[in-house]
C-alpha cells in the first residue's frame, strides 16, 4: 500500500484518532482486513458518568452519559424487557405520585384551561401498540467509528433503541377530554415534569395530524404494567415511528396552538446541521421527525465465534413495515436472504435470523433492511454536526476460531 493510498483512506484517519501506529495498522490490514482495523479501533466499553440518577440496575447495560444502552446479544424476543430496556434522560428520573398527578391541557386552541387527573386519563378507552421506541442519536458513534467523523452528543453504538408493548389512552381522546376544538388546532406541545431539563421541561411539539393519529398514545404501561420511573410514570408520550426526543416522559402540560410552536428541539437541537441539509424557516437545519429504516446484529461489537454452523440473529426496523434483510459477508457484493420472524407490525421491531457456517478467520457480516414503502438502508449517509439517524449497514467485525 502506498503513502498516498494510507492518507487518504477513512480507516487509517480513524485509527490514527485512536493512536494506532502505521506499523500496527498496516499488519492488521494484512492478517484481517478492514475488520480487523474496525475491531482495534472500537472504543472500549468504559463506564462513563451515569448521572442523571437513573432507577434501574445498571449492571446488563452499557453506560452512557445520560442514559443506559441495551447490549443487543442479551435481546432474543421480539419485545424488551424492562430490565433491559434502554434509558436516555435529559435529568434524573422522577418518581411521581399518581393521587396528586396534574395534566394541565391550555393554549389558544382551547376556550378554558382544563386540569385531568390520573384517574380521568385510565377512565377513556384503552389503546395498546407495539413500537420501538428509538433515540435519533442511535448509531451516532458510528459516524467516527466507520467514517472517521465524531459527532456531538453521547456516543451511542446501536443500542439506543427498545421495543416495548405501550398502553395507553389516544393523545386525540385526552385532548377532546379537555376540550380542544382539534379543527382550530396546528400543534400540540408536549411538556415533561423534569425541571432539571433544557426548558425546564424537557418538550417538543407534534403537528395535529400525527398528534390525533389513532396510534399516537398518552401511555400508563409498558408490557401490560405500570410505566417504570425512568420511562416516565406515570403517564409518557408514545409517538410510534417518530425519534424519541417527542415521546416526552412524565407529561404534566399540554399546550394547544392555532400556529406552528418552535422550541429548542426543534430548532436548536434535532436537526440536521451540515452543507447538505437545508435550514427550515427558523431552525439551525433540517428537522427530524421521523426514523429512519436501520438493522442491526444482536452481537457483542465485535464478536469472536467457533467455527461451526450458528444461528445468527438482530432486529430491524421502519416506520413502515419491513419486507426483507439481506446479509452479505463480502462487503455487500452479494446478499443472501434473511427469515423474519411474525408478526410483521408496522412500528414495531422485526426479529431476523439466518444460518452461518464460518471457518477460523476474520469477517465482517452486513446487514440491510427494506419496507414494503421501498426505503432501503443507503451505502452511505452524509456526516451532520449531532450525529443523527444514521442508518447505512454496518459492517459488524467477526473473529472466527
Amino acid at each position: 500500500m502506498n503513502e498516498a493510498h494510507i492518507v487518504d483512506n477513512p480507516l487509517w484517519k480513524l485509527a490514527c484518532t485512536k493512536g494506532i501506529s502505521r506499523r500496527r495498522y498496516l499488519k492488521l490490514l494484512a492478517v484481517g482486513g478492514a475488520a480487523a482495523i474496525i475491531a482495534a479501533c472500537s472504543d472500549p466499553k468504559l463506564p462513563t458518568n451515569a448521572s442523571p440518577r437513573i432507577f434501574k440496575d445498571p449492571s446488563p447495560f452499557i453506560e452512557r452519559q445520560g442514559g443506559l444502552e441495551t447490549r443487543l446479544e442479551l435481546l432474543d424476543e421480539t419485545i424488551t424487557a424492562d430490565r433491559y430496556f434502554f434509558v436516555r434522560n435529559n435529568s434524573s428520573s422522577l418518581k411521581l405520585n399518581t393521587a396528586t398527578y396534574e395534566l394541565v391541557i391550555t393554549g389558544d386552541a382551547i376556550d378554558q384551561q382544563a386540569t385531568l387527573t390520573y384517574r380521568d386519563i385510565l377512565e377513556l378507552p384503552r389503546t395498546t401498540v407495539v413500537a420501538y421506541l428509538e433515540c435519533a442519536g442511535n448509531h451516532r458513534a458510528m459516524f467516527n467509528l466507520l467514517n472517521g467523523q465524531r459527532a456531538e452528543g453521547t456516543q451511542w453504538e446501536r443500542g439506543a433503541i427498545s421495543n416495548g408493548e405501550w398502553t395507553g389512552a389516544s393523545l386525540k381522546s385526552v385532548l377532546a377530554l379537555g376540550g380542544v376544538d382539534l379543527s382550530r388546532a396546528h400543534s400540540v406541545l408536549l411538556v415533561g415534569n423534569d425541571k432539571e431539563s433544557p426548558e425546564q421541561g424537557f418538550r417538543r411539539s407534534l403537528p395535529i395530524a400525527k398528534a390525533t393519529d389513532p396510534s399516537t398514545l398518552l401511555a400508563y404501561e409498558l408490557n401490560g404494567k405500570p410505566l417504570p420511573p425512568d420511562h416516565g410514570y406515570p403517564i409518557r408520550a408514545v409517538v410510534p415511528g417518530w425519534i424519541g426526543s417527542s415521546w416526552i416522559k412524565w407529561v404534566s402540560q399540554i399546550f394547544v396552538s392555532t400556529k406552528p410552536i418552535h422550541t429548542r428541539n426543534n430548532t436548536d437541537s434535532y436537526v440536521l446541521i451540515n452543507d447538505n441539509y437545508k435550514p427550515d424557516g427558523r431552525a439551525k437545519g433540517a428537522p427530524i421527525t421521523e426514523q429512519t429504516i436501520k438493522s442491526a446484529l444482536a452481537l457483542p461489537w465485535p464478536t469472536r465465534l467457533s467455527a461451526g454452523k450458528h444461528l445468527i440473529h438482530g432486529f430491524a426496523h421502519s416506520p413502515d413495515p419491513l419486507s426483507q434483510v439481506q446479509w452479505s459477508t463480502d462487503e455487500g457484493k452479494t446478499w443472501h436472504q434473511a427469515t423474519l420472524q411474525k408478526p410483521i407490525a408496522r412500528y414495531s421491531w422485526v426479529r431476523f435470523e439466518f444460518n452461518w457456517s464460518p471457518n477460523p478467520g476474520d469477517y465482517t457480516i452486513m446487514t440491510k433492511a427494506t419496507d414494503f414503502a421501498g426505503n432501503t438502508q443507503p451505502d452511505s449517509i452524509p456526516f451532520n454536526e449531532k450525529g443523527y439517524l444514521f442508518n447505512q449497514p454496518l459492517p459488524h467485525p467477526i473473529k472466527v476460531i
